[in-house]
């Protein structure tokens, strides 16, 4: 059985194709990057839809197939922006017709959770998932994917980028906050805020700001923004993992990509004799397979969807979805 997915959340446009033993034939994306600023939602789905027939012909071409191969297409059907929510909706809508095969609407961060437990063969880890529009802790539990932890305000990817844009770095900030911090050589004293299980970090990129603002070396503010950002990110992992007992612990999202943060995970990890994985850069990001991945999975645990019933969900929590494809 072959699944098309088309991710469209935020700034990628991405298509894949994967069979159902788990084989990746195509992940091709496209990303909307801002000539200024943040992400502007209706630019982005223009992007997408500019680049949608082209990206979808390389996925097709790289999979080797016809589109009358195709036994399944699946979406993106939340979180995320809504202009770009209903491109992507849209785009499989009319595939799905066209081709008269079901499609199913996928929810963004578990798909996250599903490729990296696919590539990484890890069974049932606690995840960190980190990225411009999303930062929580999950695990599975009582047939869902549970939120054991999750940002307050504004997610980790946003505020690095939204720091780098103060400093006058191009977007997308993270790497190029990355790069700075490792010449930073003095820690400036940073807001740390974790509220329980949760974190909060406009407080920490307000200071972090009117420190620049008055001078403060920027190098040794990269530096201490993540190592405070990502001391807490991981404060909250490891919460997690000691309250679950589980022996695996994965890395995933766009902010995955951070060496710093990777470091500091693993070392966590092994201190509480767990494994640490994290997925290939390629699907740490948005992309189409995890979607397509997904929805191979949800369908062949019995889910079934009207073409009716996909209308996008700018606002799906990740614990509102029933895991039919697991055991409790």
């Amino acid at each position: 059985m072959l699944c098309l997915g088309i991710e469209g959340t935020a700034h990628t446009l991405g298509i894949g194709i994967i069979d159902s033993s788990g084989k990746i034939l195509a992940n091709v994306m496209r990303a909307y990057t801002p000539a200024r600023g943040g992400i502007h939602p209706r630019e982005a789905a223009r992007h997408h839809v500019k680049v949608a027939g082209e990206t979808l012909h390389q996925a097709l071409q790289s999979a080797g197939i016809t589109p009358e191969e195709i036994d399944l297409v699946a979406f993106s059907q939340g979180p995320g922006l809504g202009p770009v929510l209903r491109t992507a909706a849209t785009m499989a809508r009319a595939l799905s017709v066209w081709l008269n095969v079901p499609i199913v609407g996928v929810n963004h961060c578990i798909a996250h959770i599903e490729i990296g437990r696919l590539v990484t063969r890890a069974r049932d880890p606690v995840t960190l998932y980190v990225s411009g529009g999303n930062t929580q802790v999950i695990a599975f539990d009582a047939g869902r994917y549970r939120v054991f932890g999750e940002t307050l305000d504004i997610p980790i990817g946003n505020c690095l980028d939204v720091f780098a844009r103060e400093a006058g770095l191009a977007h997308p900030g993270g790497p190029r906050i990355e790069k700075l911090a490792k010449k930073g050589k003095r820690y400036v004293p940073l807001p740390y805020v974790v509220k329980g299980m949760d974190l909060s970090f406009s407080g920490l990129l307000t200071e972090a700001v009117r420190m620049l603002r008055q001078g403060v070396n920027l190098a040794d503010l990269a530096f201490s923004l993540q190592e405070t950002a990502f001391a807490a990110l991981v404060e909250v992992t490891e919460r997690a993992l000691a309250h679950t007992e589980k022996r695996e612990v994965m890395l995933t999202g766009g902010v995955a990509a951070n060496s710093r943060l990777r470091q500091m995970l693993k070392s966590m990890a092994r201190e509480h004799h767990a494994k640490f994985v994290v997925p290939p850069r390629e699907l740490c990001g948005d992309n189409g397979a995890m979607i397509a991945w997904t929805g191979l999975l949800m369908y062949k645990s019995g889910h079934r969807q009207k073409l009716q019933a996909t209308q996008v969900l700018q606002r799906w929590r990740t614990d509102e979805v029933d895991v039919k494809w697991r055991k409790s």
